[in-house]
């Protein structure tokens, strides 16, 4: 009673907010995906969440669609800022990276491994963006982006047991002459140019759209984090009666060096991309897209800033040992603690940044058959990946410039991804009607990380062929795999108001892993020869150096299904029960090897690189979604349960080899779960010219048992990751005529998420960390022409300054680091259209 008195509360707190909510701006009324159609109700809005056009009042699924009226008045950053306006979604980002933290009800994405399979997908164009590093889509060229909560076990691409985001870009229009532009500038140096140019090139057959960006910003960070005095653990007991670092190196260069970053501006973004879009229609019963898309990403090294301690507990014993922590005297802003080494030796080559290079091919076509419609979705994506890092966030330096890397690493992978999908959509007149198709997809990944542990200087001496601060380790591996799957799903009316859907899909997932222990340069052929020359990490290759590689295998066959039942009570009201098993495939580890320390004899097995077995999820869903008071109302609300098992879980757990303190990190199947929570969506037109948008999200979701070797506590009492019990927004839009031919939008929204467990330690509770609790007030301002041929915007962002969390990791108690969002932001926007 009292839970359900407590939604009641939070269901009527909203209402009654998005009812008295100050106007402010312009994207609210765009905030329905198909907004505000006239000004006598809001309009239709039409997804694709089963693979066939439908309305969204009528649609027997948990989506949310966002639409391109209010992504431009958004002005998001990237699809991630989007999450506010979709409830149980939540955006973050993982540590040390700009990539995706998406989670939905419950489950989300917060390692970096590149061979995990991320619980929530990500689709552009039907095609799967399997790598989170480039998730965070840009969203200018964005017609519409639609959010399916829970597993999706039938129709979408490669299972998953969170849900899936899909992107459709714009298309080309037949026999029109267009341009459209806009140029951003704002705090921290940001600028944005975007433009995108329509082309005909033979009437009602032929057409172009070409689109191209580019994004910078000088950061928000400030290179200011304090170390020392650096010293030696000489004398430190191991605990058995010893000492732990009996060579500890107590005249090094670095000891009893103390001091504070040069203040230095860290974190820019220079990112420019581009898609080319060639529209062929020949008939009205055949079409075919085919796009082109590129990538080139040279933003600076994510910087760190290194929290042991400082600000959420524990998590430092190596950075405390060597006397590196400390509080910035000069601020107490975390912004202004940042740290980075800028080593540009040993194969890291930070000053470069965090370079990505994408390019990608793909064919959409479209077959009409009288009976029903034909769809071929093919697609080839090369991703090339190289991210330097300062992971603690200290960077000591020797009064001769040297920076000392307590841990600096590249993590580089090269990816490539070939998809074919084949579907067929009938469109018979009586009461039955199918989707039905095939999907393969092959991905090869080669994969190598350079570590530079300089502090192994201080503590067990210098290598016999060089300083540790100079000299990288290197791990490699590599993994091919092949998803393929057969689904359909049939959709049967019994009468004019009540309709059965069911589907099944069945996937077959191959994987070869190849892995070798984690070597020095001279090692990579079995032996040892100083002549191996090795210009970047991937010149390592388990591919190109085979010796002392292991090779193993991963099969997965799986059936999934859904079955749902509609029924449209009334004009006004439709409701809806659905269950979806949906699952996602088995992983490898991309660290197992690196935890050998050099001159240790630690076997490298098999048993070491096995895969986790899927990860399995139930879900059941009620839902009503109304439209009222002459479409003036919209209410949709939806109640789900879900029940995770095999949950794969990675965590970061301390050892000892040979008296050194190390991590090694795991990646296994630990826990099952249950989660349960409502969603409410609703927006209303109150009068012309000013509708209001509330979405409210709630999770209850506990783990059944989570089990894990080493584990110094219940892990099963710990929250689960990236899963805010709460979340709301409220969005309001006033549209105000000045004159005949232009017109204001002022816009205005408070969007709140509850604090969340960011990652999880496996020896203490006090070593968990987690994302802030945080409202983020945002509000912009429009004067254009009525028809929006040009605007000037004025926005602002986080306006309350508020400083929060997006990712945070705690590294087996060795070191603690954090990300934070940015601050207040303004900006002014100006962009044409015709």
């Amino acid at each position: 009673m009292k839970l359900r008195n407590m939604l009641i509360g939070a269901t009527s707190s909203l209402v009654l907010a998005s009812i008295i909510a100050a106007p402010a701006s312009a994207q609210a009324q765009a905030a329905d995906a198909t907004a505000q159609a006239d000004e006598s109700g809001l309009g239709e809005i039409i997804v694709t969440a089963t693979r066939r056009s439908s309305n969204l009042q009528t649609t027997p699924v948990a989506v949310s669609a966002i639409d391109s009226r209010l992504i431009a008045q958004a002005s998001p950053r990237n699809i991630g800022d989007l999450s506010a306006f979709v409830p149980n979604f939540s955006a973050a980002t993982i540590t040390g990276f700009n990539a995706a933290s998406f989670a939905i009800r419950g489950v989300g994405q917060t390692s970096i491994i590149v061979y995990f399979e991320p619980p929530v997908a990500v689709l552009v164009d039907d095609f799967v963006v399997s790598s989170v590093q480039t998730q965070l889509l840009d969203v200018f060229d964005v017609d519409q982006v639609e959010v399916l909560r829970g597993p999706q076990g039938t129709l979408f691409g490669k299972n998953t047991t969170g849900g899936a985001v899909t992107v459709k870009t714009k298309r080309p229009i037949m026999n029109e002459i267009g341009m459209q532009g806009q140029f951003q500038y704002g705090s921290f140096g940001t600028h944005r140019m975007q433009g995108a140019a329509n082309i005909p090139i033979i009437n009602d057959v032929l057409s172009v759209r070409l689109v191209g960006g580019y994004e910078g910003s000088d950061g928000f960070y400030r290179n200011g984090a304090c170390f020392g005095p650096v010293r030696a653990p000489v004398g430190v007991p191991d605990g058995m009666g010893g000492l732990a670092f009996p060579n500890a190196n107590p005249n090094s260069k670095f000891e009893g060096v103390s001091g504070c970053g040069d203040n230095s501006v860290l974190g820019g973004t220079s990112v420019w991309q581009a898609r080319a879009k060639v529209l062929f229609e020949p008939s009205s019963n055949f079409s075919a897209l085919f796009q082109y898309e590129i990538l080139r990403d040279k933003s600076d090294s994510i910087p760190s800033v290194n929290e042991n301690g400082l600000f959420q507990g524990p998590g430092g014993f190596l950075t405390d040992l060597l006397g590196v922590t400390g509080v910035n005297p000069r601020s107490s802003d975390p912004l202004d603690n940042a740290g980075i080494t800028n080593k540009s030796n040993g194969l890291v080559n930070m000053p470069l940044g965090q370079r990505i290079d994408v390019d990608g091919f793909y064919l959409n076509m479209d077959f009409n058959l009288g009976f029903g419609t034909l769809t071929s979705v093919s697609g080839y994506r090369n991703q090339r990946s190289r991210l330097p890092n300062t992971y603690p966030g200290v960077a000591p330096i020797a009064a001769d410039g040297e920076a000392l890397s307590i841990f600096d690493a590249s993590r580089d992978d090269n990816r490539k991804t070939w998809q074919q999908e084949v579907r067929l959509a009938t469109d018979f007149e009586g009461p039955f009607n199918v989707v039905a198709g095939g999907f393969y997809q092959r991905e090869t990944i080669d994969f190598c990380v350079a570590q530079i542990l300089g502090f192994l200087d201080l503590t067990i001496g210098p290598l016999p062929f060089g300083n540790w601060n100079d000299t990288p380790y290197i791990l490699c591996n590599g993994q091919k795999g092949t998803s393929k799957a057969l689904f359909a799903e049939g959709t049967f009316k019994f009468t004019d108001t009540l309709t059965l859907t069911g589907g099944l899909r069945h996937s077959w997932d191959d994987k070869t892993w190849r892995g070798r222990q984690q070597a020095f340069i001279p090692a990579l052929n079995g032996g040892f020869d100083l002549g191996i020359n090795i210009a970047e990490p991937l010149d390592a290759s388990v591919y190109k150096f085979t010796a002392n590689t292991v090779e193993v295998d991963a099969n997965d066959r799986q059936l999934t299904w859904r079955a749902s039942l509609g029924w449209q009570a009334s004009d006004a009201v439709f409701a809806y029960g659905t269950y979806a098993r949906g699952y996602k495939a088995g992983g490898f580890n991309d660290q197992i090897g690196s935890f050998a320390p050099y001159g240790t004899d630690l076997a490298f097995f098999e048993n070491d690189a096995r895969a986790t077995r899927p990860e399995k999820a139930d879900s059941f869903e009620l839902g009503v979604k109304t439209q009222t008071f002459d479409n003036r109302l919209r209410f949709n609300l939806t109640g789900f349960y879900v029940k995770y098992t095999d949950l794969q879980k990675q965590l970061n757990v301390p050892i000892t080899v040979n008296g050194v303190d190390n991590q090694v990190t795991l990646f296994f199947n630990a826990a099952s779960a249950t989660v349960k929570g409502l969603e409410l969506e609703t927006s209303a037109l109150l009068f012309e010219g000013f509708t209001l948008r509330g979405v409210l999200g709630y999770l209850d979701g506990k783990y059944d048992e989570y089990t894990a070797p080493g584990a110094g506590y219940d892990l099963a009492s710990a929250p689960l990751d990236r899963a805010p019990k709460w979340q709301w927004t409220v969005d309001a839009t006033y549209q105000v005529p000045l004159g005949s031919n232009h017109k204001m939008v002022l816009n205005g929204n408070a969007a709140y998420t509850a604090r969340n467990l960011s990652t999880q330690a496996i020896d203490t509770p006090f070593g968990n960390t987690f994302l802030d609790a945080r409202t983020l007030l945002n509000a912009s301002l429009t004067l254009a022409q009525a028809d929006d041929r040009y605007f000037l915007r004025l926005l602002g962002r986080n306006l309350s300054d508020a400083r929060y969390r997006t990712a945070s990791q705690n590294v087996a108690g060795l070191w603690q680091n954090s990300q934070f969002g940015p601050p207040r932001f303004y900006g002014v926007e100006v962009g044409f259209r015709y």
